[in-house]
């Protein structure tokens, strides 16, 4: 596709969380402070639980933002390395964030990739495209008419409450859905789906290729809004955490026509006696001559 690789370009940050666990105050279920009982039957109303996520303005919406402008961090220092080598965009960058060993307080996050130049230009961007596509990924996005922008990442902390139902349905002996944490997990994959198509479309772009489908990470701590006896202080809120990473890309010439399938048709006979069939069964001797230029278009 007229690209040449031209070396590994990295960029990393160390960062210190100077709190960390339920002094965030990211885990505020918003529930009512008052003790939940399990119904007495299928058809006594249940109290509604919400769900609250980071997109929608929760507590956990604070951690989030910290972790986005790391990560935006390092994608300005791996494009300041690609300008410096000469390079026009970073394919197969990763994104990875993992603790120190020696400083269990602090995160480094790290995106890593390979630069890539466009052979024999000298145009020199201010801004190199950065995607997730390794080379073969890259070729093909170029051959369909579409060029990637820039990476993207949409993240999501969401919590919810272990009321008394949850709770019985998790202690129960029968086979049965815990809607509560099904809730949880389908309101953070789509907060976070949501706010990697913002981010794209505050960069621009008419498409957005996800890398992966994002793990979710599910825990529990005691509520922070459980007061009084041991009973309510054995109520927990679960959270969950996914992050989701995609290239958002722009189409730069409408995409080629698709291919007609070719017809192919057989030019011997039938029964393993040559010129068996009458003639006009067969057709003219022009339509049998057409028929073979098709048939030798569509051998394979």
């Amino acid at each position: 596709m007229g690209f040449e690789p031209v070396g590994q370009v990295m960029g990393t940050a160390v960062l210190r969380l100077g709190r960390a666990g339920r002094y965030w105050g990211y885990h505020d279920c918003r529930f009512p402070r008052r003790t939940q009982r399990t119904p007495a039957s299928p058809g006594t109303a249940v109290p509604t639980v919400p769900v609250v996520v980071s997109g929608a303005g929760a507590a956990s919406a604070t951690v989030v933002e910290v972790f986005d402008r790391a990560r935006r961090i390092v994608l300005e220092r791996v494009s300041a390395e690609c300008l410096a080598v000469g390079g026009h965009g970073v394919v197969a960058a990763a994104v990875t964030t993992a603790p120190l060993a020696a400083q269990p307080d602090c995160l480094e996050f790290k995106v890593i990739g390979t630069a890539v130049r466009a052979r024999g230009s000298r145009v020199r961007l201010t801004t190199p495209f950065t995607s997730h596509l390794d080379g073969h990924g890259f070729a093909k996005l170029l051959a369909a008419g579409w060029v990637p922008v820039e990476l993207l990442v949409g993240m999501s902390i969401g919590v919810r409450h272990d009321d008394s139902f949850s709770r019985s349905r998790k202690l129960s002996s029968r086979n049965s859905e815990i809607s509560g944490l099904s809730d949880l997990v389908r309101a953070v994959r789509a907060d976070a789906r949501r706010q990697l198509q913002l981010h794209g479309a505050e960069r621009g772009g008419n498409g957005l290729i996800l890398a992966d489908g994002g793990a979710v990470r599910v825990w529990k701590e005691i509520c922070t809004r459980s007061t009084g006896g041991d009973d309510e202080l054995s109520f927990h809120d679960h959270l969950a955490e996914t992050t989701l990473t995609g290239s958002t890309i722009a189409q730069f010439d409408a995409p080629p026509p698709k291919k007609r399938t070719l017809q192919v048709l057989p030019l011997g006979a039938r029964g393993g006696e040559p010129h068996s069939r009458p003639a006009a069964a067969a057709g003219s001797d022009g339509q049998r001559r057409r028929r073979g230029v098709q048939g030798d278009r569509g051998a394979t």
